[in-house]
C-alpha cells in the first residue's frame, strides 16, 4: 500500500542491514507516521504485546522475524537450541488470542530444526521469516480477488448503485503485511471503479477503526464514514448496509470466529436484519485443534487504562485524556466469539466457504482427520 505516494509494507528489513527489522509504529497513527527499528527478541515481544504492531497476520509475520533475530542472539548463547526455545515461549506469551502468533513461531521452530549447523539455522530462519511475510501479503491479495465477486454481485443487484460495507476494528493492510483481509476486497472493488462506501466502526477502546482503518481508506481514496460502535444496528435497520466484512484473530475448524470485541454484536444485528456477514481471513488464522470457539478460545484481557483513557491530538501533540471517574475500575476484554451460525461465509485465499466443518475441510482437505 502507499502512504503519501510511497509504497510500504507493514514490516520489512532495513535497507543494507538485514539484522534490523523495521515496522510502522501504529500507536501514533493517524497523527504521526513513525518507523521503528527492532533488533532484539525483547523489542519484538514488546512491539507485539504493547501493540506497536497488531492484527493477526502482522503479529504472525513479526513473530517470524522475531525468531530470526532469536537465531542471531543464539549464536552468542551457550546453547543455541535452548535459547530458541526460550525466545519462542517469550514471543508466544505476548498475545494469547490470535493464533497466527503461535503458528508462525512453531513454523520457524520446525524449519530451523532442519539445519545442521548454527549458521545454517540462521539462514533457514531468515528465509522462513521472509516466506511468512510474503505469503501473508499474497494470501491477502487473493482474499481480495475472492471477495470482489461478492461486491460485484451486490452491485449488480443494486443496478450499479453504491455498495455500502460496514467494517469493525482494523483488518486492513496495517493488520497484515499488505492488502489486509476485510479491506482487500474493498480496495479491489474501488480500484476497478465500483462505487463502494465504508462505514467504519470506531472500535473502542483502542479505536483501531477510527484511527487506522479510516487513515488507510483515506490514503487509498476510498469513500468512508466513521461511526460510533453502536450505530451499526441502526444503519442495518434502515437498509444502509449491504454487507458486513470483518477480519478474525482465530477461527475454529467448525467456523466460530474470534475477533475484536464488538464483532459478535454486529453479527447479531446483521442476522436480525438479513445483512450478509462475511469474515475475511488467511488460512493461517484457522485453529485446526479447537471445535467450540465460545468455550475453548482464550480471550485476552488487557490493561483497564485502555478503557479509562482515550488518545488523541491536542494542539499538535498526542495526549491521553481520562474518560472515567478516577476511582472507577474497568474491564477490558479484547475479543469476543461469533458463533458460526451467524457467519454467512469465510473469505480465504482459496475462495469462499460456509462457516461449518464440512465446507471448511472441503476447501482445506489436508486438515481432515483420518
Amino acid at each position: 500500500m502507499k502512504v503519501k505516494g510511497e509504497y510500504y509494507r507493514t514490516i520489512w528489513t532495513k535497507e543494507g542491514d538485514n539484522k534490523t527489522i523495521q515496522i510502522i509504529d501504529q500507536r501514533s497513527l493517524p497523527h504521526e507516521f513513525i518507523i521503528e527499528d527492532l533488533t532484539t527478541v525483547d523489542q519484538v515481544a514488546e512491539a507485539i504485546r504493547d501493540m506497536h504492531v497488531r492484527g493477526a497476520g502482522l503479529i504472525g509475520a513479526t513473530a517470524g522475524y522475531g525468531m530470526y533475530l532469536a537465531t542471531l542472539e543464539a549464536l552468542k548463547s551457550p546453547s543455541f537450541d535452548a535459547h530458541l526455545e526460550l525466545a519462542a515461549k517469550h514471543l508466544t506469551a505476548t498475545r494469547p488470542t490470535a493464533v497466527n502468533l503461535a503458528w508462525a513461531v512453531n513454523r520457524q521452530l520446525t524449519a530451523i530444526q532442519k539445519g545442521s549447523s548454527s549458521q545454517e539455522k540462521v539462514n533457514i530462519a531468515w528465509r522462513t521469516a521472509v516466506d511468512i511475510a510474503d505469503e501473508d501479503a499474497e494470501y491477502c491479495r487473493k482474499i481480495g480477488e475472492a471477495g470482489l465477486k461478492l461486491i460485484k454481485e451486490i452491485q449488480f443487484k443494486k443496478k450499479g448503485d453504491r455498495v455500502n460495507i460496514l467494517t469493525h476494528c482494523n483488518a486492513g493492510w496495517l493488520a497484515f503485511v499488505d492488502y489486509g483481509s476485510a479491506t482487500s476486497p474493498i480496495y479491489a472493488a474501488h480500484d476497478q471503479g465500483i462505487d463502494v462506501h465504508v462505514w467504519v466502526d470506531e472500535t473502542r477502546p483502542r479505536n483501531q477503526g477510527a484511527r487506522l482503518t479510516a487513515w488507510e481508506l483515506n490514503e487509498h481514496g476510498v469513500p468512508h464514514t466513521v461511526i460510533a460502535d453502536n450505530v451499526g444496528g441502526h444503519l442495518m435497520q434502515h437498509g444502509q448496509v449491504d454487507m458486513v466484512i470483518t477480519g478474525a484473530d482465530r477461527v475454529t475448524y467448525t467456523g466460530d470466529v474470534a475477533n475484536k470485541i464488538g464483532t459478535y454484536l454486529k453479527a447479531l444485528a446483521a442476522h436480525d436484519n438479513n445483512v450478509p456477514f462475511y469474515v475475511a481471513m488467511p488460512s493461517s488464522t484457522f485453529d485446526w485443534k479447537i471445535r467450540d470457539g465460545c468455550t475453548e478460545i482464550p480471550i485476552e484481557q488487557r490493561n483497564e487504562n485502555e478503557v479509562r483513557y482515550i488518545q488523541g491530538l491536542y494542539e499538535g501533540k498526542i495526549i491521553e485524556v481520562l474518560l472515567t471517574p478516577q476511582e472507577s475500575p474497568a474491564a477490558n476484554y479484547a475479543f469476543d466469539v461469533t458463533p458460526s451460525r451467524l457467519v454467512t461465509g469465510l473469505i480465504t485465499e482459496r475462495g469462499i466457504c460456509d462457516a461449518n466443518e464440512q465446507s471448511i475441510l472441503q476447501l482445506f482437505p489436508e486438515h481432515k482427520k483420518i
